[in-house]
């Protein structure tokens, strides 16, 4: 599923070729995606919008509408995005497109169907109850420290929760905690104050990165992460754990394990990240 460096690198691709345009045309291949309309109902709304802008809230694209509502998008694990020029051809995976003035359609491929569209006057009905941006300038380190020490939950599920933290997945998870030499099964408000600000600084380091490469492809398939122009993303070939079971911890040499987690998937270095319980 793409996380917070994906969706950012979605909406910065996007952005110069979407931004001032006009939706002259809309059709829905795939009834489910429409989260809030009927195909007939969403098509009618948006047709004449001019997008006055794209950005990112947590792992959701929002497209600001010249109507005052605001689209948002959550790719889920397949969705992605291509803009074409017309005429051309409906692929089979092929669930929204959206007709712009200057004869483009941007297109939503959706290999599982399970990416979904909002289209809403009130933002909160989406991302209310969101968490904290983690690359926010004014998400405080202290602030940080707090949220650890009011709950008492095993940190990857915790750090999965959108609602305590905006944007992290498995991999960003995964990652910061061994960059932290934390067990993702460590409780929330029993490690140090040094190891908080370890988590905190481990997860702006991962994004950062994931940001700086474009994200990550782990696969050659059309159900993988890829960019509208078609680029994959360039962040797995400097995964430290994730997905590297059997291969050398970087840091320490140890055999990269893979365990279960609140049923995910979770990679570690059984000798950096030591769990006490």
């Amino acid at each position: 599923m793409p996380e917070l460096p994906e969706v950012e690198t979605v909406v910065n691709d996007l952005r110069p070729g979407l931004v001032g345009r006009t939706i002259v045309g809309a059709w829905v291949h795939w009834p489910k995606t429409i989260a809030t309309h009927t195909p007939i109902e969403f098509s009618k709304k948006i047709i004449n919008q001019s997008i006055l802008g794209i950005n990112r809230r947590g792992k959701f694209l929002s497209f600001a509408l010249s109507s005052g509502d605001t689209l948002f998008v959550h790719l889920r694990m397949t969705g992605r995005f291509t803009i074409e020029q017309k005429p051309g051809t409906s692929g089979s995976h092929e669930r929204v497109s959206l007709e712009l003035d200057n004869d483009c359609v941007l297109k939503f491929h959706d290999t599982r169907k399970f990416g979904r569209w909002f289209l809403v006057k009130d933002v909160r009905e989406i991302v209310g109850k969101l968490g904290p941006e983690p690359l926010d300038l004014d998400f405080t380190l202290r602030e940080f420290r707090l949220m650890l020490s009011s709950k008492s939950r095993r940190l990857k599920p915790l750090l999965l929760d959108q609602s305590f933290l905006a944007g992290l997945g498995n991999i960003y998870v995964d990652e910061a905690l061994w960059l932290a030499k934390l067990h993702p099964n460590s409780l929330s408000n029993q490690i140090s104050q040094q190891k908080a600000k370890a988590l905190f600084e481990a997860i702006r380091s991962v994004l950062k990165r994931g940001l700086e490469t474009q994200g990550t492809t782990l696969g050659s398939g059309k159900s993988n992460f890829y960019r509208p122009g078609g680029e994959r993303g360039k962040h797995q070939d400097i995964l430290n754990v994730f997905r590297r079971t059997g291969l050398p911890c970087p840091r320490c040499g140890t055999p990269i394990v893979r365990i279960v987690v609140a049923q995910r998937s979770t990679h570690i270095c059984p000798k950096c990240q030591v769990s006490s319980h």
